[in-house]
C-alpha cells in the first residue's frame, strides 16, 4: 500500500508539472502573438515613413539617406515687383540647376508685398522663398536719385537678405542675382570653378558672370577669363569673409558704383568672363531702360557648356596672372595717330592703341563703340588701366594706359 501510495503522489506531481509547463507554454504564446504584432506595426510605420521620405525627395528636399554635401554656394534672386521676369528668370536657371541642386541652393528674396511676386515665387518646390517687409518710406540722399534704386538695391533689402544666407543658414558663398537674368549653360560650373579661385587666392574680392562689353561684336573666346580692377556686377559670388567686412557699412543704394571705389575693394580684383554667363533682359526696371538698347539688349550669353572642373585656371592667381596679360600685350601691335579703327581692321592679328588720360581714352572708346564710362579712376573692364575687346570677331584690342606697361614689368619701347 505504501509503494501505490507513492506512485500517486509521484503521478500527480507529475500532471501538476505538465500543467505549469502548459501553462507556461502559453504564456510564451502569448508573448510570440505579441511579439508578431508588434512586429506587423512596426513594418506598418516603416512603409508609411518610407512613402514619406519619397515624398520628399520629390520635392527634392534633402533626406537622411542621401550623402552629406556641402553647398559650394546659395542663389538668391532679389526681386521686388515684377512677377513676369522673377517667373522667366528662375525658369531659365531651373534648366541647369536640378543636377547640382544640393551643391546651390536656390532662394528668392522679396523686398515688399507683392502678392503676385509672392505667388509665383511660393509656386516653385526647388527654392526656398524670403520676404522682407519694410514700412519706412523711402528717401533718396541726394537730390536728383531714382527712389526705385533704393527699392532694388537699399540696404534692408540686400543686406538683410545677405545677412540672412550667412549668418542665419550658414553659407560660405553666395551668388547673387536680380530677377530679370538668364544663366548660360555652364553657369554653376563656372562658379564652382570661381568658388576654388575665391579660396585660393584672397586678392580676388568676387567672381562676376558678367562682361561690361560683352556684346557680340567684341567677344569670342567663351574660355577667356579676366582680372578686372572694376567690380562688373550683374550676377556675381562673394564669400562670408568678405559679407563680414562689407555688411556693416553697405550702402542704402548704387552698392555697385560702391563697390567700385577704392576705399572699399582696397585693391583687390575681381574675375570676369570674355563671354557672359548671364543675359540682363530687363528693360523695363529700375534704370528705366538706361542703356539698354546700346548695351545690355546686344550682350552675348555664352551657349557653349564648357567643362571648368577640367580647365586649368591657375594662370588667373595674382602672382602669374601679370605675366600672363603681359605677354599678352607684348604680342599686340602698336598703332597710333588717327583712323584708329581703319588701322585695326588693316592689321594682322592683335593690337594695342595708347590713350594719355580719361579724355582721350573716352575718344577712342566712342570710335569703337565700347563702353566710355569710368568710376574712380578706372575704366570699365580694365585690368592695370587696359581694357581689352575684341574685334572682327577674332582680334584683340588693348587700350592701354599712361601708366600700365610699368605696371605689368613691360620695358616700353
Amino acid at each position: 500500500m505504501q509503494i501505490l501510495a507513492t506512485a500517486v503522489e509521484a503521478e500527480n506531481n507529475c500532471r501538476n508539472q505538465m500543467r505549469l509547463l502548459i501553462g507556461q507554454i502559453g504564456t510564451h504564446q502569448e508573448n510570440i502573438v505579441g511579439l508578431e504584432e508588434k512586429i506587423k506595426r512596426q513594418e506598418n510605420e516603416c512603409e508609411q515613413l518610407r512613402a514619406v521620405v519619397q515624398d520628399l525627395e520629390k520635392k527634392g528636399v534633402r533626406s537622411l539617406i542621401q550623402d552629406a554635401q556641402v553647398p559650394v554656394a546659395a542663389v538668391v534672386i532679389m526681386a521686388c515687383n515684377r512677377a513676369d521676369y522673377l517667373e522667366r528668370t528662375i525658369k531659365s536657371i531651373l534648366n541647369y540647376h536640378s543636377s547640382v541642386a544640393l551643391k546651390f541652393p536656390m532662394f528668392v528674396s522679396q523686398d515688399g508685398s507683392n502678392a503676385d511676386v509672392r505667388t509665383k515665387a511660393m509656386g516653385f518646390d526647388q527654392l526656398t522663398y524670403m520676404q522682407h517687409l519694410d514700412y519706412e518710406p523711402v528717401t533718396t540722399e541726394r537730390p536728383g536719385e531714382l527712389i526705385a534704386y533704393y527699392k532694388i538695391a537699399c540696404l534692408r533689402t540686400q543686406q538683410w537678405a545677405l545677412d540672412q544666407l550667412f549668418y542665419k543658414h550658414n553659407f560660405d558663398g553666395v551668388i547673387i542675382l536680380e530677377d530679370d537674368m538668364e544663366i548660360a549653360p555652364d553657369f554653376f560650373d563656372y562658379f564652382e570653378a570661381g568658388a576654388d579661385l575665391l579660396d585660393k587666392d584672397k586678392s580676388i574680392m568676387a567672381i562676376s558672370s558678367w562682361n561690361d562689353n560683352g556684346q557680340k561684336q567684341f567677344v569670342h573666346d567663351p574660355y577667356a577669363l579676366y582680372r578686372s580692377d572694376f567690380f562688373p556686377g550683374l550676377g556675381w559670388m562673394l564669400t562670408k569673409p568678405t559679407w563680414d567686412e562689407l555688411s556693416p557699412k553697405w550702402p542704402k543704394a548704387y552698392w555697385d558704383d560702391w563697390l567700385r571705389l577704392k576705399e572699399n575693394h582696397k585693391g583687390r580684383q575681381f574675375i570676369r568672363p570674355e563671354v557672359c554667363r548671364t543675359y540682363n533682359f530687363g528693360e523695363h526696371g529700375s534704370s528705366l531702360g538706361q542703356f539698354f538698347e546700346q548695351y545690355l539688349k546686344p550682350i552675348k550669353l555664352n551657349n557653349v557648356k564648357v567643362d571648368w572642373k577640367s580647365t586649368n585656371l591657375s594662370y588667373l592667381m595674382e602672382d602669374k596672372f601679370v605675366k600672363h596679360y603681359a605677354d599678352l600685350l607684348k604680342n599686340a601691335k602698336p598703332i597710333f595717330g588717327n583712323d584708329l579703327v581703319l588701322k585695326t581692321n588693316n592689321a594682322n592679328g592683335d593690337v594695342r592703341i595708347h590713350y594719355t588720360n580719361q579724355s582721350h581714352f573716352e575718344n577712342i572708346a566712342r570710335q569703337f563703340g565700347i563702353f566710355e564710362e569710368w568710376k574712380d579712376g578706372v575704366p570699365r573692364t580694365a585690368y592695370k588701366g587696359v581694357v581689352v575687346f575684341r574685334h572682327q570677331s577674332f582680334k584683340r584690342v588693348f587700350l592701354v594706359g599712361p601708366n600700365s606697361l610699368q605696371q605689368l614689368g613691360i620695358k616700353s619701347s
